[in-house]
C-alpha cells in the first residue's frame, strides 16, 4: 500500500464523498463555489462529509477567488473558519496566498498555519501564478505541516507544465523541494505515464471524476478508471 500512488479527488458534499471513496480515492480535498475555482465549505458540510467517510479529508482555506488573501477583515475572517473546522475536527487543510507582485504572502500563510496548529497542509495552485516557483518554494520550505504542492506546474495547466513538473519531482531531495508534488489542473489519463515515470505519486481531480460536468456529482466509475490507471 505504501508504494500506491495517492489519488485526491474534489468533493463538494457527502454524495460526492461517497462516490469518491467507493471509487477508490485516498483523500478528498472539499470545497464549495467551484464557480470560483474552489472556497472553504461550511463547516457542517465537514460535518455531514466526515460523518460519510473515513478516508482523509483536506478543506479549503479561501473565501474569495483569486490568490490574494484580501483585506485584515477577510484574513481575520479566514482565521474563525479554520478556528471552526478545527472545532468540527478538521485536521487537514489547503491553502495558499500571493501578495500582489506575486510573491507568496507570508503574513496569512503564517497566521492561518498557527491556528491549525500541527495540521498537516497542502500549498495550493497559487504556485502556478508565483513571480518565481523556486523562490517560493525555498520560502516556504520550513514551514510546520506544509506536506504537499498541488500544482499544474503552470497557470495554463499540466499539458504546459509537464516540462516543470518533471524538472521540479527530480530535485526532491533539496530544500523547497520535499514536500509531494500533487498533480492538478487539467490533468487527464494520458499524463499519468510520464508523472509516475518521474516519479510523481499524487494526482488530484475535480472535472475528471464528473461526466456530467460540474453541475453533477462525482461518479464512482470515472473515479475507478483513475484508481486502476493509477495502480496498473
Amino acid at each position: 500500500m505504501s508504494n500506491r500512488a495517492l489519488l485526491e479527488v474534489i468533493a463538494l458534499d457527502e454524495t460526492d464523498a461517497v462516490a469518491a471513496q467507493s471509487g477508490g480515492a485516498d483523500r478528498l480535498e472539499l470545497v464549495a463555489d467551484m464557480d470560483k475555482d474552489g472556497l472553504t465549505p461550511s463547516r457542517e458540510t465537514f460535518g455531514r462529509i466526515r460523518a460519510a467517510v473515513d478516508i482523509p479529508l483536506r478543506v479549503m482555506l479561501r473565501l474569495a477567488d483569486g490568490f490574494s488573501a484580501g483585506s485584515h477583515e477577510d484574513v481575520e475572517a479566514l482565521v474563525g473558519a479554520a478556528r471552526e473546522l478545527r472545532a468540527e475536527g478538521a485536521d487537514e487543510f489547503v491553502l495558499g496566498f500571493l501578495d500582489e507582485g506575486g510573491h507568496p504572502d507570508l503574513v496569512t500563510v503564517e497566521r492561518l498555519i498557527a491556528e491549525i496548529n500541527g495540521c498537516h497542509w497542502t500549498f495550493h495552485r497559487a504556485i502556478d501564478r508565483a513571480a518565481d516557483r523556486d523562490a517560493l518554494r525555498k520560502s516556504l520550505a520550513d514551514l510546520p505541516g506544509l506536506d504537499t504542492y498541488l500544482t499544474a506546474g503552470a497557470a495554463a495547466g499540466v499539458d504546459a507544465g509537464l516540462p516543470t513538473l518533471v524538472a521540479e519531482a527530480a530535485r526532491g531531495g533539496e530544500p523547497g523541494y520535499r514536500a509531494r508534488i500533487l498533480v492538478g489542473g487539467g490533468l487527464r489519463l494520458d499524463h499519468v505515464p510520464e508523472l509516475l515515470a518521474a516519479g510523481i505519486d499524487g494526482f488530484h481531480i475535480g472535472g475528471a471524476a464528473r461526466p456530467a460536468g460540474w453541475s453533477g456529482p462525482v461518479d464512482a466509475a470515472a473515479v475507478r478508471e483513475w484508481r486502476e490507471t493509477l495502480d496498473a
